[in-house]
């Protein structure tokens, strides 16, 4: 037997070890693509201290760790290898406390965000953090990888809703700052430094949560715009008109909208006729009657402006689901298109529209029969794009396509990640969008916090 897997059997015991064919196959890879890959060993950990005891011991042995969530992840952070102990949170996932005075609540990292919702929902209060994989994705990764989804436009990135942590450290050293208040300018915030770091430099263990009042109204409306200078003048009114209630505001260029209602044809179509651009729109708020009303004249304001050529106000939650089908159809790419290569850029708003152009035009002109899929959290300025190339079969031209939209990206003055992180996939392209001085930066907090290089090896910086 490996010395090192008798290490971890003899100081951690079979009840947190499974090596070999006792590692469930669902631990060999996440959402990103890359192919399985069966781990040294599996640790399920059940408390704090079994973290501790797990990364001290990986770290006195030279062993190096690769922590996992949820495995829901689009860039490959917590694909595991082949030669590194898999740390799964998924055992750590109870709800410890719920503050209805501070607005806070408490939890493990391994708890599934959808399980937090509701638990936060039941107190009558509302995390607002949420993203498609909110079934399976847990806390921990959501911070891990600062996740975003489509209320970032209103409530902000997932740093935006953690007051504490409490966070293991490479060589076992337990940090525990489970703050609730808002307020706390007492040194460092060093929190900071793990949300977002992809398990580079400390594991996540537990979080305090930031709730909100839970808004008891929301509507949504589907636009037809003009063009995307119309949409920005939609935005910019939809800001001004409804301020705080604007939940959600998302973009669907042509290419998306009109190619995933044809493949679909199941799916509802409200608008009538072809559009240059769509949008969907999300209002919440405390007040129903003036909420919707505030939506309507802001709408009807921008019917009148040319801005909007044709809208639909929802008038039931029924009318929520079919407003939001189409932009919620990207589970089915499996469907309609077969392999593809899948992008989450940022972009200053009004770069945009211009950079989707020189997008779906320079892949059409080097793969003619180039299908590429434009939508995304404009709002927010992030962009997704999804590529397929009919010709090329299982043999995706990924790395030619790649090359050429982080090329333009970069010469945008954009970001390669907007809200999936950069783990295995985007490592060789960190340098598009961080300075030399800025990556020096990350490699001297690397170098502090994990002098041994054991945590998540080969992810991000490499």
């Amino acid at each position: 037997m490996d010395h090192r897997l008798a290490l971890l059997g003899a100081h951690l015991g079979d009840d947190l070890v499974a090596v070999g064919d006792g590692i469930p196959e669902r631990a060999t890879h996440d959402w990103s693509g890359l192919p399985p890959v069966r781990p040294l060993a599996l640790v399920r950990p059940r408390t704090t201290a079994d973290v501790a005891a797990t990364l001290k011991l990986c770290d006195a042995h030279g062993i190096a760790l690769v922590p996992q969530g949820g495995l829901t992840g689009l860039a490959g952070g917590a694909h595991p290898v082949g030669d590194a102990v898999a740390l799964s949170l998924e055992r750590m996932n109870r709800i410890e406390e719920i503050d209805p005075a501070m607005a806070t609540m408490t939890v493990e990292a391994g708890t599934v965000l959808q399980v937090a919702q509701a638990a936060a929902e039941d107190a009558g209060l509302f995390l607002a953090l949420d993203l498609g994989a909110r079934g399976s994705c847990t806390v921990g990764g959501n911070l891990a990888t600062n996740a975003g989804g489509n209320r970032v436009i209103r409530y902000g990135m997932a740093r935006e809703h953690v007051l504490g942590l409490e966070v293991v450290l490479a060589d076992g050293t337990v940090v525990s700052s489970l703050n609730k208040m808002l307020k706390n300018n007492a040194g460092y915030d060093s929190k900071q430094l793990f949300i977002g770091s992809e398990g580079t430099l400390g594991v996540i263990t537990r979080a305090v949560l930031r709730l909100q009042p839970r808004p008891s109204f929301s509507t949504s409306a589907l636009c037809g715009c003009r063009d995307f200078e119309a949409v920005l003048s939609l935005l910019k009114a939809m800001r001004a008109g409804l301020g705080p209630s604007l939940t959600s505001f998302e973009v669907m260029w042509p290419s998306f909208y009109d190619f995933m209602a044809g493949s679909l044809p199941h799916l509802p179509r409200p608008l009538a006729g072809r559009h240059g651009i769509y949008v969907v729109i999300e209002a919440s708020g405390f007040d129903a009657e003036h909420e919707a009303a505030r939506l309507e004249a802001v709408l009807g304001a921008a019917l009148e402006a040319g801005d909007v050529e044709d809208a639909v106000l929802a008038a039931s939650q029924t009318d929520v689901a079919d407003l939001w089908a189409i932009r919620e159809s990207v589970s089915e790419y499996s469907k309609v298109l077969g392999p593809i290569t899948a992008f989450d850029v940022g972009l200053s708003a009004g770069r945009t529209g211009e950079v989707v152009e020189v997008l779906e035009a320079g892949l059409r002109a080097r793969w003619a029969d180039a299908i590429a899929l434009s939508y995304g959290h404009i709002g927010d300025s992030n962009l997704h794009l999804v590529v397929h190339v009919p010709s090329a079969g299982l043999a995706q031209p990924g790395e030619a396509i790649t090359g050429f939209v982080y090329d333009t990206i970069r010469r945008a003055g954009g970001t390669i990640s907007a809200e999936h992180g950069i783990g295995l996939l985007k490592r060789k392209y960190l340098s598009y969008t961080r300075s030399d001085e800025e990556l020096d930066l990350m490699r001297r907090m690397k170098r502090a916090l994990d002098p041994k290089g054991i945590l998540n090896p080969g992810k991000v910086l490499g």
